[in-house]
């Protein structure tokens, strides 16, 4: 299990009771280990992060960006968190909501491959 500030528990309890319509959407294709039999939670905690989905089994997350996301102080953030998440040995998979939204099949194929290759790795 990943380490993680103490304190971003009851936010990534008030996250996961107020999903975006995206990150709703992802989850039902994501949930009862659907993706190659690997289960992954959603507003994860880690170190100082809330992630919206993890697979610790395969040490992958997974990150669906709304439109503030566009902007550059939210994407020099990103790529810090990114970053950070990187060097714990993490892989960070990013999707806007329009392509959550507009082309669920391939999201959910591009994660399972990932997960595919990072458990064989």
């Amino acid at each position: 299990m990943e380490n993680y500030r103490k304190s971003l528990k009851t936010n990534s309890q008030k996250l996961r009771n107020t999903p975006t319509d995206a990150e709703q959407r992802l989850w039902q294709r994501l949930r009862y280990k659907q993706v190659a039999g690997f289960p992954f939670n959603r507003q994860k905690p880690i170190s100082n992060y809330i992630v919206d989905f993890y697979c610790a089994k395969a040490k992958l997350v997974v990150e669906i960006d709304g439109a503030q996301h566009v902007e550059e102080k939210h994407q020099l953030r990103d790529t810090a968190r990114d970053k950070a998440l990187q060097q714990m040995g993490l892989r960070v998979l990013r999707f806007d909501n329009r392509q959550v939204l507009l082309n669920l099949d391939a999201v959910v194929e591009v994660i399972y491959w990932a997960v595919c290759k990072r458990v064989k790795s």
